[in-house]
């Protein structure tokens, strides 16, 4: 089954770097599930509210940039947050990123706070 992205996510994709948005637009193609943009270009003020509630470790987020975006699965209607559906979607998003010749990194690949919504674009290539 093809998905495409919702009105919705494609609002939350403004302010994103252009090649983080060409990776979600290709992983929407090839997804096994469906999924929702849940967050991308964030304002400081929103990020120290994410700090303050323990939802992110860092003032220094690469959603202030427009170089992270945070997606979710979108199952029967619903955003869902069970670690098994995170799985599912990332090998989607890492061969759409290979598809579309953009490094990502993972939030659910972390060793410490996995992040299993969080893609971002490596700080290497684009500082």
């Amino acid at each position: 089954m093809a998905y495409t992205l919702s009105i919705r996510s494609l609002s939350r994709l403004e302010g994103v770097h252009p090649d983080l948005v060409k990776v979600i637009r290709r992983a929407i193609e090839i997804t096994p599930i469906d999924f929702a943009v849940i967050e991308g270009l964030r304002t400081r003020e929103r990020q120290k509210e994410l700090v303050a509630a323990g939802a992110s470790k860092t003032m220094n987020s690469r959603h202030i940039t427009g170089h992270a975006v945070d997606i979710a699965p979108w199952v029967g209607g619903t955003i869902r947050w069970d670690w098994p559906l995170f799985h599912k979607l990332a090998p989607a998003v890492k061969q759409a990123a290979a598809d579309v010749g953009v490094p990502v990194t993972w939030g659910g690949d972390w060793r410490s706070f996995k992040d299993g919504p969080h893609w971002e674009l490596p700080r290497k290539q684009y500082p």
